[in-house]
């Protein structure tokens, strides 16, 4: 069963179940793969709708931060139950060792000494972990192992 089929399914049995939680946060995603789906002259793959959940997911976390900055706890618990629905239906990330190994495989291969190449580093890392890690901790370790390097 695919990705989409398993949120579909979802939210219908969200839907019998009277949770409008998980319904509200539902309708959101479904409707933003929708609108990719439009936007896209392909037919979404699995891994095309774990990135539009991973940049939804960061939306939430962006938001996490703001509401927390102005004193909001009442939108910050709403958004954090709506990152935990979302989190429920993608692959659990990479941990800095797994990057750290990938990244400094890279790094080897291609040759690269000076941090000004690390835009050349980011795009063969990202490619190969394919939205499996966050692209922030990715960067991080890059800067990190070129400075040191």
């Amino acid at each position: 069963m695919s990705l989409l089929e398993t949120l579909r399914i979802d939210m219908k049995t969200a839907i019998k179940a009277g949770n409008t939680d998980i319904v509200q946060i539902l309708k959101i995603v479904l409707a933003t793969i929708q609108n990719a789906q439009i936007s896209s002259d392909k037919e979404l793959t699995d891994t095309d709708i774990q990135k539009i959940l991973r940049k939804e997911t960061n939306k939430i976390e962006d938001s996490i931060s703001q509401y927390s900055k102005m004193g909001r706890k009442d939108l910050v618990k709403s958004e954090k139950k709506d990152l935990e629905i979302m989190r429920k239906y993608l692959p659990e990330l990479m941990n800095d060792k797994e990057i750290k190994e990938v990244v400094s495989k890279k790094i080897t291969q291609l040759g690269v000494k000076d941090i000004k190449e690390i835009g050349k580093v980011m795009g063969v890392v990202m490619k190969e972990l394919n939205g499996k890690a966050d692209g922030n901790s990715v960067r991080n370790i890059v800067q990190e192992m070129l400075n040191n390097g």
